[in-house]
C-alpha cells in the first residue's frame, strides 16, 4: 500500500502546500481522500495519471477539501477518463455535485466542448454519488472504508467524517478530515498502520486566536494529537492540515497574521509541533509535506 501526500495545507493560499487531498494506492488502484486546491496537479507531480482514479472520499465540504473536485473531473474528461468516478461524502454531496456540471456553473464549458465528436461522453460528467452515514460507506474487492463523525462544524450545517481503509493485506490507515479532539475517530483508529491527522495550528497560537475569534476552534492542536495517537494505538502518526504557520512568504505571512503574531510564523515552528506531540505519543511521527510519498 502506497501514501502519498498530494496536499497539506489548511485553507490559507500557500505556495508551497496544496489543499486537502491524500491518495492511497493498493495493488495499483487508486482511492482518493479529499480533493482540494491542487490536488490534481499534485498527482501528476507524483507521476500517477488522475483518469486512473475512480473512487473518491469527500471527509466533509468546507472549500479546502473540495475545491479541486470541478477541476479533477473536466480535467480528467477531457484526457479521456474512461469511467464516471464514484463520490462517497456526507449529506450535501450531491446538491454539491449537481451545481457544478451539465445544469450547473461549468454548462457552458461543457456545451462548447461537447460540440467535438470525441467529447461526446459527457455521461464522464455524472459521478455515481453516495452519501453515506456513519458505518463502513465503500467495499471492493480490495478495500473497505468505514466512517465516523468527528467533531468540526455542527453537524446540522454539514456532517464531518473521520474515515479508515481496511485492505485485503491487512494494512489499515485512518484520515481524521478536520476535527476537535474527538473518541469516535479514536476507536475508529484502534490498532491502525497508519494514523493520518489534522495539527492546524500550534500550541503556541492558542490563545491568540481565542481573543482573535476568527475562524473556527473545532481543530487538534499538537499535544492532544499525540493523545488520540496514543490511545488509539497508532503504529505510525503523520500531522497534516498545517495552517501555513511554517512560511516563508510574506504575503502568506500577512494573511495568517490575524491567527497568531508574524514573528512567530516560519519553519522553526514544526519543530516545536513535533516537540509537543512526542510528549504524548511514542511512535514513528512524520510531518506532512506535499507529493511525501509513505509505503506500508
Amino acid at each position: 500500500m502506497r501514501i502519498t501526500m498530494l496536499g497539506t495545507s489548511a485553507a490559507a493560499p500557500d505556495p508551497d502546500r496544496g489543499g486537502s487531498g491524500i491518495l492511497l494506492t493498493v495493488r495499483g488502484r487508486h482511492y482518493l481522500f479529499d480533493c482540494g486546491a491542487n490536488t490534481t496537479r499534485s498527482m501528476i507531480k507524483s507521476h500517477i495519471n488522475p483518469t486512473e482514479v475512480n473512487t473518491v472520499f469527500l471527509s466533509h465540504l468546507h472549500y479546502d477539501h473540495i475545491v479541486d473536485f470541478p477541476y479533477f473531473l473536466l480535467t480528467t474528461w477531457i484526457c479521456d477518463r474512461k469511467v464516471p468516478p464514484v463520490v462517497v461524502g456526507p449529506e450535501g454531496t450531491q446538491d454539491f455535485i449537481d451545481h457544478l456540471f451539465a445544469d450547473g456553473a461549468f454548462a457552458k464549458d461543457i456545451e462548447a466542448r461537447a460540440q467535438y465528436p470525441r467529447r461526446q461522453n459527457t455521461e464522464i460528467l455524472v459521478p455515481d454519488v453516495r452519501q453515506c452515514e456513519p458505518g463502513v460507506v465503500f467495499e471492493d474487492d480490495l478495500v473497505k472504508v468505514s466512517a465516523c463523525y468527528v467533531e468540526h462544524i455542527p453537524r446540522e450545517i454539514s456532517p464531518c467524517f473521520g474515515l479508515r481503509m481496511d485492505t485485503i493485506d491487512g494494512e489499515s490507515v485512518s484520515f481524521s478530515g478536520d476535527t476537535a479532539p474527538c473518541d469516535r475517530f479514536i476507536e475508529l483508529s484502534k490498532d491502525v498502520d497508519l494514523m493520518i491527522h489534522e495539527c492546524t495550528f500550534p500550541e503556541s497560537a492558542i490563545e491568540f486566536r481565542k481573543k482573535a475569534q476568527v475562524g473556527t476552534w473545532s481543530h487538534t492542536y499538537p499535544k492532544a494529537l499525540g493523545e488520540i495517537a496514543q490511545k488509539a494505538n497508532a503504529k505510525r502518526l503523520v500531522a497534516t492540515h498545517f495552517g501555513s504557520y511554517d512560511t516563508c512568504n510574506p504575503v502568506v505571512r500577512e494573511i495568517m497574521g490575524v491567527h497568531m503574531p508574524k514573528d512567530m510564523i516560519g519553519p522553526a515552528l514544526l519543530d516545536e509541533v513535533a516537540a509537543d506531540i512526542k510528549e504524548t505519543y511514542t511512535g514513528e511521527l512524520r510531518l506532512a509535506h506535499d507529493n511525501m510519498r509513505i509505503d506500508i
